[in-house]
């Protein structure tokens, strides 16, 4: 019989020993608020759930809303605690029992967290509603905090609404939302709401900073005040990046290290880029972004930083260095400084519009850089646009071609070099604002009468001052001369107070000058002549024989017939229309005549022959 071979057992070796991977606790939920005195820019809402612990006056429902990382659901696992603490219901919880640990871990079988983006349908809703009839396991109240509650269906909401407004004595509701305008109105009406602040940057740099002290990691303060900016308010988002940071970091958190990471511009580069915009430099500014995008600039972070600096500028304009906290660092201060005397508050708002418009665009596009550039340049022609109202100032005073061509970037014909302003000084409108409308035009040579020495006002003064205002007009606008020529009289009927009279035939001559824009024209000529502010009056000479008064005033020109294309191209108003809106002459109405006087007012015996069929014109 052949001998069995003995079998040989095998002994496996030994695993190699696996080294254990520490746990790490990120930044933010190690340093979590646990009691009410550490919402931190939420003290009122802190105050409010304290002195409803102590009154016994604790709701059944609350509302937290507020932006994301500010401390909604931190309080309300805070008020959990304060409520099933097993010492007793207090606003300082103990934070040692066992149900206030198992709430701060997330895994209280009495504080349910219920996270309302993937439990939003009916159904969950029905199976909460279930629950809520079973009294709680340890502790003396039933907790439910729906995060995200605006996510629940319109469903869910209607079977969630007899329970919230009439729940068992033992639950509590607590929802948090960031869009509080997506809740229906039927839940907030049952409810008490608490809206939770953005945290302002200097509370989240002082927490920043105390947070690297209890690390034992140096950071410069430039750097912890670059993360709470960059936070906008966010106390959780502020830690998050923080905790980034530090990670990244092996030595001294710097500021320069912040921008590397968050792809940003450095303090100096933005305000060499805003310099180079308030400076109208758009070949300089465009250099600048190019390079920093080749080294890997953010272009949405950068318009958020020009943002920021033109925001500082509005504050500074408005009311000075010290109006308040500026969002910006201690070295871009003292450019702001500088800069805001460079420019105009109407400037800054501009800029602001544009940027944030673009900011805007940003979200949907691919061709960010584009639309950063095409925001700079537009920044650096803010200097060189005019608003619609003065726009339509400037259309409406002569010698405005110019200044309409220019802002429309075409070539103004016979600029000439302007004339020295007198000592006279500038006139002030009724408004409080400085009118130019009058001022002289750019190539006049000699002084004109309104810049002689003033003349009051009287009676014995009348016929030099309406001699020398009728020569000013004509000079500055000889549409206005025109209608004031067909004045019958003038006369004072007071201190600084002058009546200018029309015959009943030129009511259309009486009616251009009683306009705002004639009565301001006419006033500010006759103050350059006076030095004082007059009463300007118009009436209608009711005599029957009343005719102009002023024969000296030049007589109508021809209209020639065999010419009249060439003189009505030599009118100022389409010398206007063709220099500023490249308008021409097409076609001219054999009954059209500018020079043709005006017509007499129709009387009612006028107008019943014109209603009339039997009459006697052809």
């Amino acid at each position: 019989m052949a001998k069995s071979k003995s079998a040989v057992a095998t002994v496996p070796a030994p695993a190699p020993a696996v080294a254990e991977v520490p746990t790490y606790t990120v930044v933010a939920r190690r340093y979590r608020p646990q009691q009410f005195r550490e919402l931190i820019g939420q003290e009122h809402v802190a105050n409010a759930l304290i002195n409803a612990l102590e009154t016994g006056r604790v709701a059944h429902a609350y509302l937290f809303t507020g932006a994301r990382g500010v401390g909604k659901t931190s309080a309300a696992r805070i008020l959990a605690k304060a409520l099933n603490c097993e010492r007793g219901t207090s606003p300082t919880p103990c934070d040692q029992c066992a149900s206030c640990l198992a709430v701060a871990a997330g895994d209280d079988v009495d504080v349910l967290e219920i996270d309302g983006a993937s439990n939003n349908k009916v159904e969950e809703i029905r199976d909460l509603r279930q629950g809520v009839g079973f009294r709680p396991t340890r502790g003396r109240f039933k907790i439910y905090i729906i995060d995200e509650v605006h996510m629940l269906t319109t469903n869910a909401f209607n079977a969630l609404l007899k329970t919230l407004e009439e729940p068992p004595e033992h639950v509590k509701f607590i929802l948090a939302t960031t869009e509080v305008q997506k809740i229906p109105i039927t839940i907030l009406s049952r409810c008490q709401r608490f809206d939770f602040a953005h945290v302002g940057p200097a509370k989240i740099f002082d927490q920043l900073k105390s947070i690297v002290e209890r690390e034992g990691h140096p950071a410069d303060d430039d750097a912890l005040r670059l993360v709470a900016r960059r936070a906008a308010g966010s106390m959780r988002d502020s830690q998050s990046l923080l905790d980034q940071l530090l990670a990244s970091s092996p030595g001294k958190l710097t500021a320069e290290h912040v921008s590397a990471v968050l792809g940003t511009a450095g303090d100096d580069r933005v305000i060499e880029l805003a310099a180079a915009v308030l400076a109208g430099d758009a070949k300089t500014a465009l250099d600048l972004i190019a390079a920093w995008v080749d080294r890997g600039l953010q272009t949405g972070e950068l318009v958020d930083q020009l943002v920021e600096y033109w925001r500082a500028l509005m504050l500074v304009s408005c009311g000075g260095p010290d109006v308040r906290e500026l969002p910006v660092t201690e070295n871009q201060f003292e450019a702001v400084k500088k800069h805001v005397q460079s420019i105009s508050l109407d400037a800054i708002l501009g800029g602001l519009e544009v940027l944030t418009a673009t900011k805007t665009r940003m979200r949907g596009s691919t061709h960010t850089q584009v639309l950063l550039e095409m925001a700079v340049v537009r920044l650096c022609r803010l200097g060189e646009l005019l608003s619609v109202g003065q726009l339509v100032q400037a259309l409406n005073q002569p010698g405005a071609v110019s200044v309409v061509a220019a802002s429309a970037g075409t070539a103004a014909p016979q600029r000439a070099a302007p004339v020295p302003v007198s000592p006279t000084p500038a006139p002030v409108a009724e408004g409080g604002k400085k009118n130019d409308m009058m001022a002289a035009k750019p190539g006049t040579n000699g002084s004109t009468g309104a810049e002689q020495s003033t003349v009051a006002l009287t009676e014995s003064s009348l016929p030099e001052v309406w001699g020398r205002f009728l020569h000013y007009a004509g000079q500055k606008s000889p549409i206005l001369a025109k209608h004031l020529s067909f004045a019958s009289s003038h006369a004072t009927f007071g201190p600084n107070s002058l009546v200018i009279r029309f015959p009943a035939g030129y009511r259309d001559a009486r009616e251009a000058c009683a306009a705002e824009s004639g009565v301001q024209r006419i006033q500010d000529a006759l103050r350059r002549i006076t030095g004082q502010q007059i009463a300007v009056k118009f009436e209608t000479d009711a005599s029957p024989a009343a005719q102009p008064a002023n024969s000296a005033a030049p007589a109508p020109p021809v209209f020639a017939p065999t010419n009249r294309k060439k003189t009505l191209e030599s009118l100022p108003l389409f010398k206007k229309a063709r220099e500023s809106l490249g308008a021409e002459i097409r076609a001219i109405d054999d009954d059209f005549n500018p020079f043709a006087a005006p017509r007499p007012a129709r009387t009612g015996k006028d107008q019943d022959e014109d209603s009339g069929t039997n009459t006697d014109e052809g």
